[in-house]
């Protein structure tokens, strides 16, 4: 049982599901970051504060709100600050592929071809 759970340990897919889950949680703090010190107070300065405050008798409805504005914000950063210059970046990077040859005629096709030809000729 120790070497079994060994080589799972040791297996490429779970280190790098380790180390994917680690840099995605710091990489949150990060965009968390950008977006509480930077985005908000810009948003802040040009419409005012972004916080709904709404309840429904015993529902905080401006909660749901207010998360709900949060994930819009966060995804636009997500969006407009990384991932679309990581995309172009990557477009830069990679070179495009040569055209595949076309594939070689089968053999049914190349008769078809040969009596066509025929054809043409005896016209």
């Amino acid at each position: 049982m120790i070497k079994e759970f060994r080589d799972f340990i040791l297996k490429g897919n779970a280190i790098d599901l380790a180390v994917g889950v680690l840099i995605g949680a710091t990489f949150g703090k990060v965009v968390d970051a950008f977006t509480t010190g930077i985005i908000k107070p810009v948003i802040s300065v040009i419409g005012g504060n972004p916080d709904v405050s709404l309840k429904l008798g015993i529902l905080d409805v401006g909660m749901v709100i207010n998360a709900m504005i949060m994930l819009l914000i966060t995804g636009a950063v997500l969006f407009f600050v990384f991932v679309k210059p990581m995309n172009k970046l990557k477009a830069l990077i990679e070179k495009p592929a040569a055209p595949a040859a076309p594939p070689e005629p089968t053999p049914d096709q190349k008769l078809l071809t040969e009596i066509r030809d025929l054809l043409k000729n005896r016209e």
